[in-house]
C-alpha cells in the first residue's frame, strides 16, 4: 500500500434540472471534463471524466457507487487497473439492492459509517480521504462487519472475473478448451 496522496476519485454531484435549461449527457460530461474530476456523479449514473466509461445507477445513490469504486479500489489496489473495471466489479450491489431492501440498508448503512469514520479524521467523506493509507485504516476499523465482508466476498469474483483484468494479470483462461494444462506447459521445469 502506498502512502503517498492520490487522487482516484474526485466526486462532482450534479443534480437534476426540473426547469429551464437541461444537459444532455454529453454536454453533462464536457462540462465535467473542464472541472477536472475522476468521477462525474449524476440523477441515476456515474461516468468517469475521461468520457471512456460510464455505468447507469437504478437503485442505489450515485455516490454510493463512487464510494463502492474507491472502496473497491482500496480493497484490492491495483495501479493498472482503471476505475472501470472496479465499476463493473461492484455493478451487481446496485442490481442486488433492486431486489433486496434489506440488502440495500446494508450497503447504504455501511456507506455511512464509511463516510463517519472519515469526517472523525478530518475529512469530509470517505472517497475525498486523499490519503490511501488513511483509507485503509478506515477499512480495517471495520473490517468484520457484514457490509466489508459482503463488499470484499463480490469483489473476488466480481473484479478478477473479468476478460480486461485477466488480461492486466497475464492470466489466459480457463485451458479445457485447448485441451487442459498438461500439454500446454505444465511439465515445463525449465525454470529450474
Amino acid at each position: 500500500m502506498s502512502t503517498s496522496s492520490t487522487s482516484t476519485v474526485d466526486v462532482k454531484f450534479v443534480k437534476r434540472s426540473t426547469g429551464g435549461y437541461r444537459l444532455s449527457r454529453r454536454e453533462l460530461l464536457a462540462k465535467g471534463l473542464g472541472l477536472g474530476s475522476s468521477f462525474l456523479v449524476g440523477s441515476g449514473f456515474l461516468a468517469s471524466s475521461s468520457a471512456t466509461w460510464a455505468i447507469e445507477v437504478t437503485t442505489l445513490e450515485p455516490a454510493t457507487m463512487a464510494t463502492l469504486v474507491q472502496m473497491a479500489r482500496d480493497i484490492y489496489p491495483h495501479d493498472q487497473f482503471g476505475d472501470e473495471l472496479y465499476a463493473i466489479a461492484v455493478k451487481g450491489h446496485d442490481e442486488t439492492a433492486a431486489k433486496d431492501a434489506g440488502f440495500k440498508d446494508m450497503i447504504e448503512s455501511g456507506i455511512t459509517s464509511l463516510n463517519a469514520k472519515a469526517q472523525e479524521m478530518g475529512h469530509p467523506d470517505y472517497v475525498s480521504t486523499g490519503w490511501e493509507a488513511e483509507r485503509v485504516e478506515i477499512l480495517k476499523g471495520m473490517e468484520s462487519s457484514a457490509f466489508f465482508q459482503t463488499i470484499r466476498g463480490g469483489l473476488v469474483v466480481g473484479l478478477y472475473n473479468q476478460k480486461p483484468v485477466w488480461d492486466h494479470l497475464g492470466y489466459e483462461g480457463a485451458s479445457f478448451d485447448k485441451g487442459g494444462y498438461l500439454d500446454r506447459g505444465f511439465d515445463d521445469v525449465n525454470w529450474l
